[in-house]
Order: C-alpha cells, then sequence, then structure tokens
C-alpha cells in the first residue's frame, strides 16, 4: 500500500507515461512541461475551443470510479493522423477539421485505449493490486462544456493540468481527471 503519493507525484508518472506510450506509437515527439495537480470537487472544463475527452474508468476495491483526459480537438486529431502513419502535410490539414469522420473517430478511439493502458501502467507501478484503469470511449466537447462521464457532483478529483507540445504544432494542454477516492 503506498502512503507517500502525492498528487502532484501521481499526475507527472501519469503523464509521463502517456507521453512515452504516444511517443512508441505516433512515431513523432511528445514533450510535456512540468505538470500541475490540484482537488477539486467538480469536473472541469477546457476552454477556448474543442476538446476531445478520452474517458476512464478507474477500479479500485469492487467498484469503479471515472475520470477523462481532455484534448483540444486538432491535437486529438494530430494523434490519430500519425497513429495512422499519415504524412506531416495530410496530418496539418486534418487539424482544420471541424468533426472527425468514422474513420478518425476509430483511430481516435485506438488513441484512448493507449492513453488508458498508460495511465493503468502507471497506477499499478504504486498499486500493484486492486487499481486499473481501462478506456471508457471518447467524445467531442465543446469549449467550456464539462466532460459528459459517472461522476456525483462534490466527489472529489485529482485534476491535472500539462502544457504539451506534438511534433511541431504549438503547444496545447491536456487535463486529467481522476477520482481521488480511488487513491485512498
Amino acid at each position: 500500500m503506498v502512503t507517500t503519493l502525492s498528487d502532484v507525484d501521481l499526475v507527472e508518472g501519469i503523464f509521463g507515461r502517456i507521453g512515452s506510450d504516444l511517443e512508441a506509437i505516433l512515431d513523432h515527439e511528445i514533450l510535456f512541461e512540468e505538470p500541475r495537480a490540484e482537488r477539486v470537487t467538480r469536473r472541469v472544463a477546457g476552454h477556448d475551443q474543442v476538446h476531445i475527452s478520452f474517458k476512464l474508468g478507474v477500479q479500485f476495491g469492487d467498484g469503479w470510479r471515472h475520470g477523462a483526459l481532455l484534448v483540444p480537438l486538432p491535437d486529438a486529431i494530430s494523434m490519430a493522423c500519425f497513429l495512422m502513419m499519415a504524412p506531416d502535410d495530410v496530418v496539418e490539414a486534418n487539424r482544420e477539421l471541424a468533426a472527425p469522420d468514422d474513420t478518425m473517430k476509430d483511430a481516435l478511439l485506438e488513441v484512448g485505449n493507449f492513453v488508458s493502458g498508460a495511465a493503468d501502467a502507471a497506477l499499478r507501478t504504486w498499486f500493484p493490486e486492486g487499481r486499473s484503469v481501462r478506456a471508457e470511449g471518447c467524445q467531442g466537447v465543446r469549449a467550456g462544456v464539462r466532460p459528459a462521464f459517472p461522476y456525483e457532483e462534490g466527489d472529489e478529483l485529482i485534476v491535472g493540468r500539462v502544457s504539451a507540445f506534438l511534433h511541431s504544432f504549438p503547444a496545447f494542454e491536456m487535463i486529467l481527471m481522476l477520482p481521488a477516492a480511488c487513491l485512498e
């Protein structure tokens, strides 16, 4: 049982694993600045643009709680394009899409599987038994709108934020929400 795991350590470990796993499958570098963590009692929203919410189920004990990773739409589409081995000019053009087509949606779901696998691997380094993370799909979320996942208002969430850099594209913010109860 881990008793000294801080929220920042957790967020840093999960983002680190997400970055290394995505770099391996996308064959493009992802860099992160220093992550930040806070505890909140309300789901948070991405601002200024549509985000993709990669939904996460976190198992602990006999129960499941839920969270998500928010990634701005252009950057999530870039990840999906790189996963499909699209050339840079195609990726650049697709960053302007207002909504993904069916092929892109499938690739986004696959990115979500890698995100959840990375979060699962990171959690298991601290909790070898009794914790796991699974992908629960993804959805587009309008700017300023909180993502939909099973959540009881007032429950505590750990929110991690990190500025990320993918390939040669501008920096973007990733927002991770995890149920705080799964770490107790």
